[in-house]
Protein backbone atom coordinates (compact mmCIF):
# COMPACT_ATOMS: atom_id res chain seq x y z
CA UNK A 1 0.00 0.00 0.00
CA UNK A 2 1.39 3.39 -0.66
CA UNK A 3 1.43 5.65 2.33
CA UNK A 4 3.43 8.49 0.36
CA UNK A 5 0.97 11.57 -0.09
CA UNK A 6 0.85 13.60 -3.61
CA UNK A 7 1.06 16.95 -3.61
CA UNK A 8 -1.28 19.66 -4.01
CA UNK A 9 0.28 21.99 -6.78
CA UNK A 10 -1.20 25.22 -7.21
CA UNK A 11 -0.87 25.65 -11.69
CA UNK A 12 -1.45 29.12 -12.54
CA UNK A 13 -2.61 29.53 -16.16
CA UNK A 14 -2.69 32.51 -18.47
CA UNK A 15 -4.74 36.03 -18.29
CA UNK A 16 -6.62 35.70 -21.70
CA UNK A 17 -5.88 34.37 -24.75
CA UNK A 18 -2.28 34.09 -25.24
CA UNK A 19 0.86 31.63 -25.63
CA UNK A 20 0.94 29.99 -22.35
CA UNK A 21 4.61 29.51 -22.98
CA UNK A 22 4.82 33.16 -23.32
CA UNK A 23 4.31 33.73 -19.67
CA UNK A 24 4.85 30.68 -17.90
CA UNK A 25 7.88 29.05 -16.95
CA UNK A 26 8.39 25.36 -17.95
CA UNK A 27 8.08 24.16 -14.66
CA UNK A 28 4.53 24.33 -14.95
CA UNK A 29 4.40 22.54 -18.58
CA UNK A 30 6.26 19.85 -16.63
CA UNK A 31 3.68 19.62 -13.70
CA UNK A 32 0.65 19.67 -15.98
CA UNK A 33 2.15 16.20 -18.04
CA UNK A 34 2.59 14.52 -15.06
CA UNK A 35 -0.74 14.98 -13.09
CA UNK A 36 -4.52 13.73 -14.43
CA UNK A 37 -6.01 14.85 -11.16
CA UNK A 38 -7.70 17.94 -10.79
CA UNK A 39 -9.39 20.81 -8.73
CA UNK A 40 -10.72 23.55 -10.99
CA UNK A 41 -13.04 26.72 -11.27
CA UNK A 42 -15.00 25.74 -14.79
CA UNK A 43 -13.78 22.14 -16.47
CA UNK A 44 -14.14 23.54 -19.74
CA UNK A 45 -11.45 26.45 -19.48
CA UNK A 46 -9.48 24.18 -17.50
CA UNK A 47 -9.50 21.73 -20.20
CA UNK A 48 -9.06 23.85 -22.77
CA UNK A 49 -5.69 25.39 -20.96
CA UNK A 50 -4.24 21.70 -20.17
CA UNK A 51 -4.68 21.39 -24.19
CA UNK A 52 -3.05 24.74 -24.82
CA UNK A 53 0.05 23.37 -22.86
CA UNK A 54 0.29 19.49 -23.30
CA UNK A 55 -1.71 19.05 -26.34
CA UNK A 56 -0.39 15.37 -26.68
CA UNK A 57 -1.62 14.88 -22.89
CA UNK A 58 -4.65 12.58 -23.63
CA UNK A 59 -8.02 14.08 -22.44
CA UNK A 60 -9.89 10.56 -21.30
CA UNK A 61 -7.62 10.04 -18.45
CA UNK A 62 -7.95 13.40 -16.54
CA UNK A 63 -10.06 13.45 -13.35
CA UNK A 64 -11.37 16.62 -13.05
CA UNK A 65 -13.81 18.22 -10.15
CA UNK A 66 -15.08 21.56 -9.80
CA UNK A 67 -14.85 24.02 -6.82
CA UNK A 68 -16.75 27.03 -6.75
CA UNK A 69 -18.10 29.72 -4.32
CA UNK A 70 -21.37 27.41 -4.21
CA UNK A 71 -19.56 24.16 -3.15
CA UNK A 72 -20.32 22.95 -0.05
CA UNK A 73 -17.83 22.42 2.74
CA UNK A 74 -18.56 18.76 2.80
CA UNK A 75 -17.48 18.14 -0.73
CA UNK A 76 -14.58 19.67 -0.40
CA UNK A 77 -12.39 17.55 1.72
CA UNK A 78 -13.25 14.35 -0.39
CA UNK A 79 -11.47 16.24 -3.58
CA UNK A 80 -8.15 15.60 -2.07
CA UNK A 81 -8.80 12.04 -1.71
CA UNK A 82 -6.03 11.39 -4.38
CA UNK A 83 -3.55 13.55 -2.26
CA UNK A 84 -3.94 10.86 0.09
CA UNK A 85 -3.60 8.00 -2.38
CA UNK A 86 -0.18 8.93 -3.51
CA UNK A 87 -1.48 11.05 -6.18
CA UNK A 88 -0.63 14.84 -6.81
CA UNK A 89 -2.98 17.07 -7.52
CA UNK A 90 -3.29 20.24 -9.38
CA UNK A 91 -5.68 23.18 -8.62
CA UNK A 92 -6.29 25.53 -11.70
CA UNK A 93 -8.09 29.18 -11.59
CA UNK A 94 -10.00 30.18 -15.14
CA UNK A 95 -7.51 33.07 -15.16
CA UNK A 96 -3.86 33.70 -13.29
CA UNK A 97 -2.72 31.90 -10.04
CA UNK A 98 -4.93 29.88 -8.30
CA UNK A 99 -6.54 30.57 -4.16
CA UNK A 100 -6.02 34.16 -5.37
CA UNK A 101 -9.24 35.63 -5.20
CA UNK A 102 -10.32 32.39 -6.53
CA UNK A 103 -11.73 29.11 -4.88
CA UNK A 104 -9.06 27.44 -5.39
CA UNK A 105 -8.05 28.50 -1.99
CA UNK A 106 -10.49 26.46 -0.21
CA UNK A 107 -8.99 22.96 -1.16
CA UNK A 108 -5.85 25.06 -0.10
CA UNK A 109 -7.09 25.22 3.44
CA UNK A 110 -8.18 21.86 3.88
CA UNK A 111 -4.72 20.15 2.39
CA UNK A 112 -3.12 21.89 5.52
CA UNK A 113 -5.72 20.16 7.52
CA UNK A 114 -4.99 16.81 5.96
CA UNK A 115 -1.00 17.63 6.20
CA UNK A 116 -0.92 17.61 2.06
CA UNK A 117 2.06 19.29 0.89
CA UNK A 118 0.96 22.64 -0.70
CA UNK A 119 3.19 23.89 -4.23
CA UNK A 120 2.66 27.25 -5.14
CA UNK A 121 4.13 27.26 -9.06
CA UNK A 122 5.45 30.75 -10.43
CA UNK A 123 2.66 32.47 -12.92
CA UNK A 124 1.09 35.47 -13.77
CA UNK A 125 -1.10 37.66 -11.35
CA UNK A 126 -3.51 40.20 -12.24
CA UNK A 127 -3.36 41.90 -8.74
CA UNK A 128 0.88 41.55 -8.73
CA UNK A 129 1.36 42.95 -12.54
CA UNK A 130 -0.74 45.85 -12.09
CA UNK A 131 0.53 47.28 -8.92
CA UNK A 132 3.73 46.53 -10.35
CA UNK A 133 2.84 48.77 -13.59
CA UNK A 134 1.16 51.39 -11.00
CA UNK A 135 3.77 53.17 -9.58
CA UNK A 136 2.04 53.37 -6.26
CA UNK A 137 2.97 51.81 -2.75
CA UNK A 138 3.66 48.31 -3.35
CA UNK A 139 4.76 47.90 0.49
CA UNK A 140 1.52 48.62 1.49
CA UNK A 141 -1.39 47.70 -0.22
CA UNK A 142 -5.32 45.71 -0.56
CA UNK A 143 -6.81 44.05 -2.76
CA UNK A 144 -10.72 44.97 -1.98
CA UNK A 145 -12.48 42.04 -4.48
CA UNK A 146 -15.63 43.64 -6.05
CA UNK A 147 -17.39 46.40 -4.43
CA UNK A 148 -20.85 47.26 -4.09
CA UNK A 149 -23.13 47.67 -7.22
CA UNK A 150 -25.68 50.29 -5.27
CA UNK A 151 -24.50 53.66 -6.37
CA UNK A 152 -24.99 55.16 -2.63
CA UNK A 153 -23.31 52.07 -1.06
CA UNK A 154 -20.13 52.43 -3.59
CA UNK A 155 -19.63 56.18 -3.55
CA UNK A 156 -19.51 55.67 0.74
CA UNK A 157 -17.00 52.76 0.26
CA UNK A 158 -15.48 54.56 -2.94
CA UNK A 159 -15.18 57.71 -0.35
CA UNK A 160 -13.79 55.55 2.65
CA UNK A 161 -10.74 53.58 0.05
CA UNK A 162 -9.52 57.04 -0.81
CA UNK A 163 -9.71 58.05 3.28
CA UNK A 164 -7.76 55.12 4.15
CA UNK A 165 -5.29 55.22 0.99
CA UNK A 166 -4.81 59.11 2.41
CA UNK A 167 -4.26 58.33 5.85
CA UNK A 168 -1.89 55.30 5.73
CA UNK A 169 -0.88 55.50 1.95
CA UNK A 170 -1.95 51.93 1.15
CA UNK A 171 -3.01 51.24 -2.40
CA UNK A 172 -6.43 50.12 -2.65
CA UNK A 173 -7.05 47.34 -5.41
CA UNK A 174 -10.48 46.46 -6.40
CA UNK A 175 -12.14 44.54 -9.86
CA UNK A 176 -15.74 44.92 -11.37
CA UNK A 177 -18.06 42.77 -13.42
CA UNK A 178 -15.96 43.15 -16.93
CA UNK A 179 -19.50 44.51 -18.24
CA UNK A 180 -19.78 47.35 -15.97
CA UNK A 181 -15.72 48.50 -15.87
CA UNK A 182 -16.58 51.82 -17.81
CA UNK A 183 -19.47 52.59 -15.22
CA UNK A 184 -16.71 52.11 -12.65
CA UNK A 185 -14.31 54.32 -14.05
CA UNK A 186 -17.33 57.00 -14.50
CA UNK A 187 -17.76 56.23 -10.59
CA UNK A 188 -14.25 57.17 -10.02
CA UNK A 189 -14.16 60.28 -11.39
CA UNK A 190 -17.74 61.53 -10.43
CA UNK A 191 -16.75 60.71 -6.39
CA UNK A 192 -13.10 60.57 -5.65
CA UNK A 193 -10.62 63.92 -5.25
CA UNK A 194 -9.20 65.73 -8.04
CA UNK A 195 -5.89 65.10 -7.20
CA UNK A 196 -6.39 61.26 -6.21
CA UNK A 197 -4.75 59.00 -8.86
CA UNK A 198 -5.89 56.39 -10.79
CA UNK A 199 -4.37 52.94 -12.35
CA UNK A 200 -6.20 51.36 -14.72
CA UNK A 201 -4.68 48.14 -15.54
CA UNK A 202 -6.50 46.18 -18.47
CA UNK A 203 -5.55 43.07 -20.31
CA UNK A 204 -2.98 42.21 -18.96
CA UNK A 205 -0.30 40.42 -20.50
CA UNK A 206 -2.33 40.44 -23.72
CA UNK A 207 -1.70 42.19 -27.02
CA UNK A 208 -4.68 44.73 -26.54
CA UNK A 209 -2.61 45.71 -22.87
CA UNK A 210 -3.41 48.93 -21.45
CA UNK A 211 -2.23 50.49 -18.28
CA UNK A 212 -2.07 53.92 -17.31
CA UNK A 213 -1.65 55.75 -14.15
CA UNK A 214 -3.46 59.56 -13.78
CA UNK A 215 -5.18 61.83 -11.07
CA UNK A 216 -8.81 62.03 -11.44
CA UNK A 217 -8.93 65.46 -13.04
CA UNK A 218 -6.98 64.13 -16.05
CA UNK A 219 -8.99 60.68 -16.33
CA UNK A 220 -11.93 62.63 -17.11
CA UNK A 221 -10.37 64.07 -20.17
CA UNK A 222 -8.89 60.55 -21.10
CA UNK A 223 -10.98 58.65 -23.73
CA UNK A 224 -11.26 54.45 -23.02
CA UNK A 225 -13.32 51.62 -23.55
CA UNK A 226 -12.72 49.39 -21.19
CA UNK A 227 -16.33 46.87 -21.73
CA UNK A 228 -16.22 43.43 -21.26
CA UNK A 229 -12.35 43.19 -20.87
CA UNK A 230 -10.85 42.25 -17.70
CA UNK A 231 -9.91 45.08 -15.65
CA UNK A 232 -7.96 45.69 -12.15
CA UNK A 233 -8.33 49.25 -10.52
CA UNK A 234 -6.27 50.96 -8.23
CA UNK A 235 -6.81 54.13 -6.13
CA UNK A 236 -4.01 55.87 -4.35
CA UNK A 237 -4.82 59.24 -2.26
Amino acid sequence: MNTKKGNLYLIPCTLGDTNPMAVLPQNVKNAVETIDHYIVEHEKNARRFIKSIVPEKQQSILQIQEINKFTNPEEIAPMLNPCLEGFDVGVLSDAGCPGIADPGARAVHYAHEKGIKVVPLVGPSSILLAMMASGFNGQNFAFNGYLPIDKGQRKAELKRLEKISKDIDQSQLFIETPYRNNQMLQSLTENLSANTRICVACDITLPSEYIKTASVELWKKIKVDLHKRPTLFIIQG
